[in-house]
């Protein structure tokens, strides 16, 4: 990897003398390179792919990346490079290729794959960033015994951390929430400056943790005897101690003197793995997800670059991360579809972080209570090394699973008299209780009790949810707002009326059933700010208390004081049209419920439904979530599903429903008879108009991956071409998630 010299001068003579031409990969939705005549300096030479080069674009100066090195017989008509940025290639080896590979997998186009992988300092032509390491120290007007801070603030908290000399920014990460701001403000005060650390390789002297239980220490050992590239799908329940053993894999990459990539699922999630794993590893663990500003992701990336980034801790976009020196590459919760980017390069990260392993030729490690279809598919067929962990790690027992029938039960905002006395008695013996609705907002609609009248989306084909109580509508799809009105605009009646439950809803009525208890809402409303999840959950501590929240405290977070979960409103969930909705909904369950009774304390789940007889519900609670995975793996083989089948979809979208279809059609037409793809639509989208236009698609399957990639290898070249397709919104989605 290399780093930045002097940028040339800028080029001012369109003609050249050479006829070799730089193609370019430049981000712009066009799905071929650009060629240029080089600018001053050095002629082309296949050595220069991978450098990025400043170019004119129309009348705009764009940032592109060489891809290689053609030649022209007149290279007088061709517009010239204005400049070189770097002097060494920014992309090399296995990550040029493995975008390469992405590139082509998803059909698109090079230019905007390179721009998706890069840090957006590097994407808009700045130089590569220092990665020195940096610390905070007193000056000497901070050293004054005078008191000036306030007892008991963050300034004056930060400033007895710094008292006994100077700490680095990744230790002040481990001591302090949000040093950051009380940095800037002693700093505005002259009371604190930042220093660069002196950069030393850092070596791990990583701190003992608890014995592996065997199952534990079989998984351990197989990992660390992989020699070369081989994939493991850590397949154990909730509280068995995955993380324990990605921490002894760690370990024992780091004593090879080799680099761990870590993906984990969501931001919140970084906080409290991020600290387990400083204790553990004894050296810097660089976490990279979109909380950070874009220099700090710049910087990160150009350690890792550099290979000075031993450990990176990250989320989707991490999986770009380059690893010169890589030994191990582990995705945590490997089901979970926050890993598919659903705009944009509609890339999977565990997918492609699978990818990456083979070329790398190194370890990757699948880690989930809730393996996702594909990859329990691909353990059966030995793809994949299947490890299982059946008990929980330490004393901790399973939880009691206990469903809940509400039919004709009086029901107080979504809560059933059971309910509310079993949450009484675990608050008074000193406990946690989770209650899970995934549903955010005060209620799903606003009605008009008199004739009917709801609230509806003007952009969307959707209901408006309710928020702060009855006063402000929201659109999930497209975020919309507005207040909520006085009267129904149809029949002027006063009776409007917040139907359903949100866990607004739920926080207000727990409030005021609890009052001697604190009740903390967890949901994308309250979590927005950097660390906010963290600092919520560090407020209830262990003291008795309430949580409310949506599926974000579903995943991965480890509260020893919590013993009851009661999930609100589950059934919804059972009768989806979307064909993943069986597996998402399973998936979610077990894993909500999981956070009940990781310690000492039994844990229990309640489960209300009005449904307590469907066939879901009893296969989870009687068989379990692998029960429930064999049934639906056969129901998707059945009915040609993935993982039985290999999809791809267009999406269109258009102010009129009638140049999408025309798209839609032209592409169909480009599609040969005797291809072995079955091609469905054009057709409305499950969510027919959203933000103002109107969608529709096409979805392609086919048995196998081969043919449905050669016929999208022929027709995603042309459709740029089509007259229709300049009418419209488009997009390729290879492998959907869900069909929305």
């Amino acid at each position: 990897m290399g780093v930045i010299g002097s940028a040339a001068s800028r080029y001012t003579d369109p003609m050249t003398s050479s006829s070799s031409t730089l193609r370019v990969a430049l981000p712009v939705p066009l799905p071929h390179l650009f060629d240029y005549a080089p600018p001053p300096g050095p002629a082309p030479d296949p050595a220069m792919t991978g450098q990025r080069v400043r170019v004119p674009f129309g009348s705009r100066e764009l940032v592109g990346v060489v891809a290689g090195i053609g030649q022209v017989e007149d290279p007088a008509s061709l517009r010239a490079a204005i400049e070189w940025i770097d002097t060494t290639p920014l992309l090399t080896g296995e990550l040029w290729r493995s975008l390469h590979w992405l590139a082509r997998y998803t059909h698109a186009p090079l230019g905007e794959v390179i721009s998706t992988a890069l840090p957006g300092p590097l994407r808009r032509g700045e130089a590569v960033p220092d990665t020195h390491r940096w610390g905070w120290q007193l000056t000497d007007a901070g050293r004054d015994p005078q008191p000036r801070l306030r007892s008991g603030t963050r300034p004056q908290r930060l400033a007895e951390c710094l008292a006994g000399g100077v700490v680095d920014e990744d230790r002040l990460d481990t001591l302090m929430d949000d040093w950051r701001s009380a940095a800037r403000s002693l700093a505005k005060r002259g009371l604190v400056e930042r220093i660069a650390l002196a950069h030393a390789p850092a070596v791990a002297s990583p701190a003992s943790g608890p014995a592996p239980n065997a199952e534990q220490a079989e998984a351990i050992a197989a990992i660390t005897a992989a020699d070369g590239f081989a994939a493991y799908l850590l397949d154990g329940v909730t509280g068995s101690g995955k993380t324990e053993v990605y921490l002894q894999a760690i370990v024992a990459c780091l004593a090879r003197g080799k680099q761990a990539l870590v993906l984990v699922p969501e931001i919140g999630l970084t906080p409290q793995t991020l600290s387990r794993f400083r204790n553990r590893l004894g050296i810097p663990v660089h976490v990279l997800h979109s909380g950070l500003n874009d220099n700090e992701r710049a910087r990160v990336w150009a350690a890792a670059a550099r290979g000075e980034a031993q450990v990176i801790v990250g989320t989707r976009s991490a999986v770009f991360t380059p690893l010169p020196n890589a030994g191990l590459i582990v995705i945590d919760e490997e089901h979970d579809g926050s890993y598919k980017q659903q705009d944009g390069i509609r890339y999977h990260a565990r997918d492609f972080a699978l990818v990456r392993a083979k070329a790398l030729d190194v370890a990757v490690v699948l880690g989930s209570a809730t393996p996702s279809l594909e990859s329990l598919h691909n353990a059966q067929a030995g793809r994949y090394t299947h490890l299982r962990l059946k008990q929980r790690a330490g004393a901790a027992r399973p939880p009691v699973v206990r469903v809940l029938d509400v039919r004709k039960r009086p029901l107080r905002d979504g809560l059933s008299p059971e309910v509310l006395a079993g949450i009484t008695q675990h608050l008074q013996a000193g406990h946690q209780v989770l209650v899970f609705k995934n549903r955010r907002g005060y209620a799903p609609v606003l009605l008009c009790h008199d004739c009917g009248w709801t609230a509806p989306c003007q952009r969307c084909d959707a209901p408006m949810t309710v928020h702060a109580g009855g006063r402000r509508l929201q659109c999930h799809h497209c975020g919309a707002r507005q207040s909520a009105p006085l009267a129904c605009p149809d029949c002027g009646s006063l009776a409007l009326q917040p139907q359903g439950i949100g866990t607004e809803r739920l926080e207000e009525h727990l409030v005021e059933a609890f009052p001697d208890f604190p009740v903390i809402r967890i949901d994308r409303g309250t979590t927005g700010k950097r660390d906010a999840l963290e600092t919520q959950l560090a407020s209830l501590g262990d003291r008795a208390g309430i949580l409310v929240g949506t599926q974000i405290l579903a995943k991965g977070h480890d509260l020893p004081k919590l013993t009851l979960v009661v999930v609100v409103g589950i059934d919804e969930g059972l009768f989806s049209a979307d064909f993943r909705a069986s597996e998402k909904l399973a998936q979610q369950l077990i894993q909500v419920a999981g956070r009940a009774g990781r310690a000492v304390d039994a844990g229990e789940v309640w489960l209300q439904t009005h449904h307590p007889g469907h066939p879901l519900l009893e296969t989870l609670v009687n068989g379990g979530y692998h029960a429930f995975a064999e049934a639906e793996l056969q129901q998707r083989e059945a009915a040609g599903f993935p993982p039985f089948a290999h999809l791809a979809l267009l999406r269109a979208e258009a102010q009129q429903v009638e140049h999408a279809n025309a798209m839609l059609s032209a592409v169909r037409a480009l599609i040969p008879d005797d291809a072995a793809v079955e091609r469905y639509g054009p057709m409305p989208a499950p969510m027919p108009r959203r933000a103002g236009y109107q969608r529709t698609q096409l979805l392609l399957s086919s048995p196998a991956r081969r043919p449905l990639h050669g016929v999208l290898d022929q027709v995603t070249p042309q459709i740029s071409a089509l007259p229709q397709a300049r009418r419209v919104r488009w997009s390729l989605d290879v492998d959907p998630m869900d069909l929305y």
